[in-house]
């Protein structure tokens, strides 16, 4: 079990150690995903970013993703054809959804980034972080909308996750690394003495120390 987020964040950067002095980008998923990645960052030497990624929701079922939109210029929609279908959701539905959740990925920018532009992904080898993984949906798709803007590596890092979740989740990166993949799993916080949600402040002050730290 891991003590927290920078616990596991510690453990996980010595996982991935062999990318120490490459030209690697450390992208984190927010919030939970930034404390993770900012103990990563530290042990690659690697400059740390977040990947805005906010869910669409099918209609009455707001647990259910139905795809996602992903920060960039322009933003991308990524929508799962078949469970579009399966819950009816309406082009109204999915265009009101992503207009909300841009909403909410222009929040955070400004609050993460303020004018710094999101950083470029072309070409370079990103390493993808989050706190664990449960059903891999957004996962899933931010590595496809990494895809999409040309990274030429993306390697999946996280502290815990299901081993059949991680089977699909391989077959759409170029490497996973996890520490631990219990079966049965039940929910990433079981897997933390202290699981408490990270709040905003704690991601720019996490972005913060991750610049200073390469000044």
């Amino acid at each position: 079990m891991f003590s927290d987020r920078t616990d596991a964040g510690r453990q996980l950067g010595a996982a991935v150690s062999a990318y120490r002095g490459q030209p690697v980008l450390v992208l984190a998923l927010p919030r939970g995903g930034v404390p993770v990645g900012l103990e990563v960052a530290r042990v690659l030497d690697a400059p740390l970013d977040v990947l805005l990624v906010r869910k669409i929701t099918a209609p009455s079922h707001p647990e259910l993703a139905i795809g996602a939109v992903v920060d960039g210029s322009p933003p991308q929609l990524l929508l799962e054809d078949q469970i579009v279908a399966a819950t009816g959701a309406t082009q109204d539905h999915i265009k009101a959804e992503k207009a909300r959740q841009l909403h909410e990925i222009e929040r955070r920018r400004q609050l993460y980034r303020g004018d710094r532009p999101p950083p470029a992904t072309r070409g370079r080898t990103v390493i993808v972080v989050d706190d664990g993984i449960a059903t891999g949906a957004t996962m899933r798709i931010a590595l496809r909308a990494l895809a999409q803007l040309g990274a030429a590596r993306v390697i999946v890092a996280v502290p815990v996750a299901p081993p059949d979740v991680l089977e699909r989740i391989r077959a759409e990166a170029d490497e996973v690394i996890c520490l631990r993949m219990p079966e049965p799993f039940h929910a990433v916080g079981m897997h933390y003495r202290d699981f408490d949600q990270t709040s905003d402040d704690e991601v720019v002050r996490a972005l913060a120390e991750a610049d200073r730290g390469r000044d």
